[in-house]
């Protein structure tokens, strides 16, 4: 069973790294706020089940440290990158008003 959670992991960090390849070069900002903003919503999604305190605490923790700031720096790259297709069109996948 551990070789296949192993391989389960290497397949699902394989196929983010060919999604990764096939986006334009973002500008390294950018590209450090998507990061941060994709663990963001990753744990915005996050819901124990079943319900686990220590978990939601966790999780919690994570999102104020990953969300927090992100409504005011999207607003900024959004400002700074406006003759920029493909930047734009990037960031236009987040919803602007998550705190």
């Amino acid at each position: 069973m551990r070789t296949t959670t192993k391989t389960v992991v290497a397949a699902f960090l394989f196929s983010l790294g060919s999604v990764s390849a096939a986006e334009p070069k973002l500008p390294a900002d950018v590209a450090k706020y998507v990061k941060q903003r994709d663990g963001c919503e990753h744990f915005r999604g996050e819901f124990p089940d079943p319900p686990d305190e220590k978990r939601m605490r966790e999780v919690e923790r994570e999102i104020r440290k990953l969300c927090t700031g992100t409504d005011k720096k999207l607003a900024q790259l959004k400002r700074k990158y406006a003759k920029n297709q493909a930047v734009l069109k990037r960031l236009s996948e987040y919803e602007e008003d998550i705190e």
